[in-house]
């Protein structure tokens, strides 16, 4: 790892700590991936681009042959069904939900690669861990963290006693806010649900409790045990998913397990939005990634992959984020800057050692882009290369026409005489979003309004 520390926030702890691998020539890395039953939205690609980075930023410190990355894949689940039902309802259930869980498994594997996005080492699927599923429930069973009731197994929640440490929930406190008269099958009003009966139309598999399927929570417990152990270095996802979806792996882990942890490291994204709203489908405002690449549904025009992944890095991971025209547009020009800077300069030299002290601050991109800023050449396009954008620089302007430039500034003089501002304004944005940036000044011998340009 050299003498760099590598420093991560631990929702955990809630404090940024030293990482310190369990094993350093094995990191093991789990973070949630999508339910495929639509295709992925823009709020799905931040966790995948996110820990995308920390991944290569993992395999730099400690070597490519020396990080596990793990990310599921959730196809099962009742949206699934209900999805697979209305587009093949000519179809048997299975097949149909086969169908649609293969459409968007495809899809969103072609939409995270032109995110610039690495394949993890293993992306399991749920229905290809049925039995590991079972196993657990029936040790969790075994050992009093869970029973049968309503047709269902549940975990007891009031079986482990610091549940709620992730998110900091008290148990009483969930007990007091919760419906007991919904679920009144159940011992506790936060006990949740780890196996649940199937009925003839829905997909189902053979267990000890009768033909079902698993609650979605136990999914990734057992899947991450099976590919990474008992206890692993990292674990990831969005900001919503601490609970209870994280908070419910752990308490299920653990018990299981008899361990004092899950995962020593809990990082998670924060929230995003569209033009400044929640993405909501309601507000006209949901796009999917899909739609971003290859439509002109957002902005009147569609958007390189690297550009998007730049929008998103642009916010530090743990802040919340305003996904916006703006931003793309902004990103797209530091783009274009950086692939003027880096020319045809090759990219097999070592990323710049600033670059990846910011990297391991947290993943301080913020801190990337300033010292991006002043690299060029070989060293730029090799840390760009690390950082997931090997393509940029095919996002590189055309050459500048400074006839169509100077009629454009001699335009916006005009407008500026005549005090609007609003035409001015749209000039000068207009050549900022082609590269070109506008100065304005005074001639020092006559003191006339005089604008400048420079190539961003």
């Amino acid at each position: 790892m050299g003498d760099r520390r590598l420093q991560l926030h631990n929702t955990l702890t809630r404090e940024k700590e030293d990482f310190h691998p369990i094993d350093p020539n094995n990191v093991r890395m789990y973070v949630c991936g999508p339910t495929v039953y639509d295709f992925a939205h823009i709020g799905n690609a931040r966790p995948v681009i996110v820990f995308d980075l920390l991944f290569r930023l993992l395999r730099h410190h400690f070597g490519a042959d020396h990080v596990t990355y793990v990310r599921n894949i959730t196809d099962v689940d009742d949206k699934i069904n209900a999805r697979a039902a209305r587009d093949h309802p000519d179809k048997p259930l299975n097949e149909a939900i086969a169908l649609v869980t293969a459409m968007t498994a495809d899809q969103f594997h072609a939409d995270v690669g032109e995110l610039g996005c690495l394949e993890p080492d293993f992306e399991p699927r749920a229905t290809q861990n049925i039995p590991q599923m079972i196993e657990m429930i029936e040790a969790l069973i075994e050992k009093g963290h869970a029973y049968e009731a309503g047709g269902e197994v549940l975990f007891d929640v009031t079986s482990t006693p610091d549940y709620g440490e992730l998110s900091h929930r008290r148990l009483e406190d969930q007990q007091a806010g919760a419906r007991i008269a919904v679920d009144d099958h159940k011992k506790n009003p936060g006990d949740f649900v780890l196996w649940k009966q199937s009925s003839g139309d829905e997909p189902g598999w053979p267990s000890p409790w009768g033909t079902g399927r698993p609650g979605w929570h136990i999914e990734c417990s057992a899947m991450s045990e099976r590919y990474l152990g008992k206890v692993f270095d990292i674990h990831g996802g969005g900001l919503d998913l601490i609970f209870p979806h994280h908070e419910n792996e752990i308490a299920q882990s653990r018990c299981a397990h008899g361990t004092e942890r899950m995962a020593n490291v809990w990082m998670h994204n924060g929230f995003l939005q569209v033009e400044g709203k929640k993405m909501a489908k309601s507000e006209g405002n949901f796009v999917t990634i899909h739609e971003l690449l290859a439509s002109e549904k957002f902005g009147g025009r569609s958007w390189p992959g690297e550009v998007l992944r730049l929008a998103m890095l642009m916010t530090h991971y743990r802040e919340p984020i305003d996904f916006s025209q703006r931003k793309l547009e902004e990103a797209e020009r530091l783009l274009d800057k950086f692939a003027r800077r880096a020319g045809d300069a090759p990219d097999d030299a070592a990323p710049d050692a600033d670059v990846i002290e910011a990297l391991s601050d947290d993943l301080n991109f913020p801190g990337v882009l300033a010292r991006l800023s002043a690299l060029e050449g070989s060293a730029l396009a090799s840390t760009m290369k690390m950082l997931g954008f090997s393509e940029y620089r095919q996002a590189k302007t055309t050459d500048v026409d400074e006839a169509v430039i100077a009629e454009r500034i001699e335009t916006r003089l005009a407008f500026i005489r005549d005090k609007d501002w609003a035409s001015a304004d749209a000039i000068r944005d207009e050549l900022a979003s082609n590269g070109i940036q506008l100065k304005d000044g005074k001639d020092p011998k006559t003191g006339d309004r005089v604008t400048t340009w420079e190539v961003l």
